[in-house]
């Protein structure tokens, strides 16, 4: 009770502008609004931990509580019992790797050697017990936006597999502003050389960093890193692709990431 108590501490204080959330700084390089794809170029530079959220991807927040989704991606939902809730402040994933499962997260949620407390099944009518562990952070770098937490215990859940393959349609299984576990699904636009890529009409807030960003087949093509959405349905978030994380990364391997061969 103490453990969740400080959790939820964490997470009220997150509501407040100084939080390790997503979203805040400037709109992407060569951006243009949610009607058309945003060019690609240079990779903007690492940001501060504590940004402010933007307001939603269009004129509603369309969250909603992943054990009462029914919309069209519900494999990628199948993939909710993966997702965690890291230090109150911030979301990532369980995912796959050969040399063992890890969490992947943002690398602007905690720097290289922190203990973090990770907290999976915080949701509205959890089908399974919330689990609290303590974890380590193995890896970091600011680019790619990467973090990955060795976990002092194991999940009983099956780890997401990674992918270099997007789908049209991706999904973003998040804890928005500290809040119980949610999916918000949205376009995805484009991906550039270097590894960020783009997608648009996809609500984000602060705390949503490090959230998996899933495709139709319930894989992990990115982590959600920040955002850039007006009410007015301009603007699009962003990311880094799993395939240049692996690609940066000594714990992930090229095996660990699905081929694509049209990428």
């Amino acid at each position: 009770m103490i453990r969740r108590a400080l959790l939820l501490a964490a997470a009220a204080a997150s509501l407040g502008a100084a939080a390790c959330g997503d979203d805040g700084g400037g709109p992407p390089p060569g951006a243009a609004g949610a009607a058309g794809a945003p060019a690609c170029g240079a990779a903007p530079a690492a940001q501060a931990i504590s940004r402010l959220g933007p307001l939603q991807c269009g004129p509603t927040l369309d969250f909603t509580p992943v054990n009462a989704y029914r919309g069209e991606l519900a494999a990628a939902n199948d993939r909710e019992d993966a997702v965690a809730f890291i230090n109150g402040n911030c979301s990532g994933t369980l995912v796959a790797a050969q040399s063992g499962p890890v969490v992947l997260t943002a690398g602007h949620c905690a720097r290289l050697g922190d203990r973090v407390l990770v907290v999976f099944n915080f949701e509205d009518a959890p089908d399974g017990d919330e689990l609290a562990t303590d974890g380590t952070v193995i890896e970091q770098s600011d680019a790619p936006d990467y973090a990955l937490v060795r976990l002092d215990a194991l999940p009983a859940v099956t780890p997401t597999a990674l992918t270099a393959r997007p789908s049209d349609r991706l999904a973003v299984i998040q804890h928005p502003r500290g809040l119980r576990k949610v999916i918000a699904e949205g376009n995805y636009l484009q991906a550039c050389p270097g590894g960020l890529f783009f997608y648009a009409d996809l609500d984000t807030l602060v705390s949503s960093s490090g959230a998996g960003v899933l495709t139709r087949e319930g894989r992990l093509f990115g982590v959600h890193t920040d955002g850039d959405c007006a009410e007015d349905g301009g603007g699009s978030n962003r990311g880094w692709t799993a395939a240049d994380i692996a690609r940066a990364s000594p714990y992930l391997q090229a095996a660990d990431v699905e081929a694509c061969p049209d990428c």
